[in-house]
């Protein structure tokens, strides 16, 4: 074993608390993880996960709606700069603790106070944040693929009922898939990661040579205004940058598979920088080429996948946009599997350190299947509840699918910050293989400042005039996830929660 994969956090870095005096139940547990996943696997991990021009591709019509190409063009470059110092400072933090825990061991090691409080709280946010977000994998692909059967049948009409079904069956695929997880991962990782290259190409250059183009005008500076109810620019603007804020969230994927990685203090930070960055430069170069090639905005705004409509007008051949809009989405499909596997392995480390009710069942290792199965049924049952919502309210499950971006971003926050007033404090944890070194403090407060200036623009509402089909609850929601897990803590989870320490990796 190599020395980069050993060492253990100082004492001292435990909050304030001594570890003689704590006793860490990931440390007692016999419950432990293989580590199997390999090096090139490892990388394409998180750049699969986030499928960032994707991702961007299905969604772009709320960006259109809002601020137009201005906020389409500009915001992807300040969502991959921002994000890509997230994503460094967290791999900061990756290198020196790889756990599997992530945001809430490290909010409760670095917290200058109350270290239990800071850690369940914060295991709270990022478990809820990720168990909602592993639903937009397959309603993503299930939305798509009922408007590629409407696009192909002029008489078929989509019921929402019709998409739940597809969840569902994507659902199946991934919990079984994930059943067997650790003998496929190494080849699907690397065949998705792939794919996800190979189309990206595939798309941008049917669309440069087929479709009409627009001005560069029109690409650089057009701002569209009103067409969502607001008529201030600025606040279009805003609005518009979450579509590619979404798009590059979720770099802490790669860190929740902790335990199963090789050589784990050097391969899960450089797994979160090749996927932001890749996903960050592939992204805007995607968007720049759509704008280019978008063809009538009227009709593609109009439409109900406005991707179909762009590959339909550039083409002119229903086979060939059909095939282009299945590989655009094909890595979405891909992120489903890893998206459940790491989430599995999130709640099992927040069960093991006791931050949940019933944590005894989720802290569970299957042997047949060397996975935490019952995290992962938990992880399956949440997503079919979350299409069951889809039927009832399609308003209502997009609010809570939007709350990934919002409670991902506010988890990310309590652990830089509290390394950043360590920095100036001249208490700067240990350094590990990947360091920012003098660069530190600039790079964690930029970081932070890109967070706080995201985190303002995603309780905003979407439309005006605001009513209660299209208000946006994603706000409302995570404070009253707050708010239960502060009753959780006052209750019996500052009794429950043991304050994860890190043990020595093996």
């Amino acid at each position: 074993m190599s020395n980069e994969t050993k060492g253990q956090m100082p004492s001292e870095e435990v909050g304030e608390v001594a570890l003689t005096d704590l006793e860490s139940s990931s440390a007692q547990s016999p419950q432990k993880l293989d580590r199997y996943i390999r090096k090139i696997p490892s990388y394409f991990f998180d750049t699969i996960v986030l499928a960032s021009w994707e991702t961007v591709a299905v969604s772009f019509q709320f960006a259109i709606f809002n601020g137009g190409p201005v906020a389409m063009v500009y915001g992807s470059i300040i969502a991959s700069i921002g994000m890509t110092a997230v994503a460094a400072s967290l791999a900061e933090l990756a290198s020196i603790d790889p756990t599997v825990g992530a945001q809430y061991r490290w909010s409760a090691a670095y917290a200058p106070f109350a270290p239990k409080f800071w850690g369940l709280i914060q295991g709270w946010i990022t478990v809820f944040a990720w168990c909602v977000g592993v639903g937009g994998p397959p309603a993503i692909c299930a939305q798509i693929l009922t408007s590629l059967a409407s696009f192909t049948h002029a008489d078929y009409d989509p019921k929402a009922w019709h998409t739940m079904m597809i969840m569902w069956g994507m659902i199946i695929i991934g919990l079984v898939a994930n059943l067997w997880f650790r003998r496929i991962l190494n080849a699907f990782e690397i065949v998705g990661g792939t794919l996800h290259v190979v189309f990206f190409f595939i798309s941008i250059i049917v669309l440069l040579v087929t479709a009409r183009k627009s001005s560069s005008e029109f690409v650089w500076t057009t701002v569209v205004t009103g067409v969502s109810g607001w008529q201030n620019s600025g606040v279009c603007v805003g609005l518009g940058l979450l579509t590619t804020a979404f798009s590059v969230s979720g770099a802490d994927a790669v860190i929740h598979m902790a335990d199963e990685v090789n050589n784990v203090r050097t391969r899960v930070p450089r797994s979160m920088m090749i996927g932001v960055i890749s996903n960050g430069v592939m992204m805007i170069i995607w968007i720049i080429v759509l704008l280019y090639c978008i063809g009538n905005l009227d009709i593609v705004t109009a439409a109900s996948n406005p991707l179909v409509e762009v590959y339909f007008e550039a083409t002119g051949s229903t086979g060939g946009t059909v095939a282009l809009v299945l590989i655009s989405s094909a890595t979405i499909f891909f992120a489903l599997f890893n998206a459940m596997a790491s989430v599995s392995r999130l709640i099992w480390a927040f069960a093991k350190d006791n931050g949940l009710p019933f944590s005894p069942v989720f802290a569970r290792i299957n042997r047949k299947f060397e996975v935490p199965l019952n995290a992962l049924f938990l992880i399956s049952a949440i997503c079919v509840l979350l299409s069951i919502i889809y039927v009832a309210s399609t308003t209502a499950f997009n609010a809570i699918l939007s709350l990934q971006t919002l409670a991902l971003n506010v988890s990310y926050v309590l652990p830089i910050l509290f390394t950043f007033i360590r920095k100036l404090q001249g208490r700067a944890p240990e350094r590990g293989p990947f360091n920012l070194g003098r660069c530190g403090i600039l790079v964690n407060g930029f970081a932070l400042a890109y967070l706080l200036f995201e985190i303002e623009w995603m309780p905003f509402p979407t439309e005006l005039p605001v009513t209660g089909s299209n208000m946006n609850y994603a706000g409302p929601i995570l404070l009253a996830v707050i708010l239960i897990a502060l009753a959780d803590y006052a209750i019996s989870g500052r009794k429950r929660f043991i304050i994860p320490v890190a043990p020595k990796v093996q």
